[in-house]
């Protein structure tokens, strides 16, 4: 049984969701050929960081690159704009994919080689990549993967109900990222000194990011009010090319550059797209989470801390499911009233977002004693039709006694 797991994306920020279970499914001793597929020399470097020693002793890693004239030619021309290597490295690599028994990914782009390419017979898996609630996430390609590898029942109940996907083709296994958390106290840029360190971590979509509307006028508040920290740590591909184009709602925008005044400012820190953006250190190092639409802001709430959320495109978004995390903090829609905000999120913590924090961290993830990682091995080795045994039945816990407690993966 040869299963591969691929990494096709320009940042590093997916291979946290998924490597864990090559690496959890190579240490189960089975009868299994697991081959690690990247397509840049930064996701290959991630890999092997991450894996452990096992990388070339149990897990066999390729890279997969253009190999086509035609293909080289599309990708330099058109690359600032679009993903063009993205896409066309699986036209490039057929032969590599149909040596597959199973692929399992992180993202939706590889779909591409059942709809156009013709590999029915291969199975491909999906594992998500964040917890998150954008639309997007609950679209209907979810439901053309053979099997899916869900955080919690929130992603289960709206994969089931809102994209079709048959409930018999979902295993839930917890959030293999989280088996990777740092340990407390990393290292950090800002000094410890009490003032308050806030996140600030802008998405990448045009038609839902505050960072095209009001991101620098949040920048400016910070460089006004010293008497806090911030991490700028937007999504790690709002700054990687010089356009960003959205697929989901068909829109080009630019990021822009940062003014000096804000890199120079010794109260921000700016990280525009480096690894530690995606090792979830800064959600781990903030005291308070300001954001809009990012996933992230659940790995934030691994540890329940006041958040606050920017509609700057001013949705109406009570009840609607695509903006459920707004419950866990106060959302404003003017960068004027940042500060109250701040405050109020602190001041009603306890008493008003924590409890509902926890409810949305509980709905999203099933996190129990056993590494993560360790049940979507079981699952992805069911799916195969493998043998796999049963974890020692435990007390259960609630998930987010098991982050505050730091037990089991973490």
């Amino acid at each position: 049984m040869r299963i591969g797991f691929l990494f096709n994306h320009d940042q590093v920020h997916q291979v946290a969701h998924s490597l864990p279970i090559a690496l959890a499914l190579a240490r189960g001793d089975r009868d299994l050929e697991i081959v690690v597929a990247t397509t840049n020399r930064r996701l290959t470097a991630e890999v092997i960081r991450l894996g452990g020693g096992l990388i070339g002793h149990g897990v066999d890693l390729v890279e997969l690159g253009l190999t086509r004239r035609s293909s080289k030619f599309l990708a330099a021309t058109t690359e600032a704009v679009l993903p063009a290597t993205k896409l066309l490295v699986y036209r490039d690599n057929l032969a590599f994919f149909r040596s597959l028994d199973i692929l399992v990914v992180a993202e939706k782009t590889s779909l591409i080689l059942k709809t156009r390419y013709g590999l029915k017979d291969l199975r491909i898996v999906h594992t998500r990549h964040g917890a998150g609630d954008r639309a997007i996430g609950f679209d209907k390609a979810s439901a053309g993967f053979d099997h899916v590898l869900v955080s919690g029942r929130k992603i289960r109940d709206r994969l089931i109900h809102e994209t079709g996907v048959d409930p018999g083709k979902i295993s839930t296994v917890g959030y293999p990222k989280f088996d990777l958390r740092p340990a407390q106290g990393v290292t950090h840029p800002l000094h410890d000194d009490g003032r308050p360190v806030v996140l600030y971590n802008p998405h990448v979509s045009p038609h839902l990011s505050s960072w095209y509307e009001a991101g620098r006028q949040v920048l400016d508040w910070f460089v006004e009010h010293d008497d806090h920290h911030l991490i700028f740590a937007p999504h790690v591909m709002l700054f990687e090319r010089p356009f960003v184009a959205t697929i989901d709602k068909l829109r080009l925008d630019r990021a822009g550059r940062i003014d000096e005044r804000y890199l120079r400012a010794p109260n921000i820190h700016i990280d525009l797209g480096s690894r530690a953006s995606t090792t979830m250190a800064y959600t781990q190092r903030a005291d308070l989470y300001l954001g809009d639409v990012s996933s992230q802001v659940y790995e934030f709430l691994l540890q329940p801390r006041p958040c606050v959320f920017l509609n700057t495109h001013r949705f109406d978004w009570s009840g609607d499911p695509n903006f459920g995390h707004w419950r866990a903090g106060p959302v404003i829609e003017d960068v004027a009233d940042l500060g109250a905000a701040m405050d109020r999120s602190r001041r009603e913590h306890e008493t008003v977002w924590r409890p509902v924090q926890e409810v949305l961290f509980d709905e999203s993830f099933d996190l129990t004693d056993e590494p993560s990682a360790q049940r979507a091995a079981r699952a992805v080795a069911r799916f195969a039709g493998l043998p796999w045994p049963d974890p020692v039945a435990r007390p259960a816990i609630a998930t987010h006694d098991l982050a505050r407690t730091g037990t089991g993966a973490f």
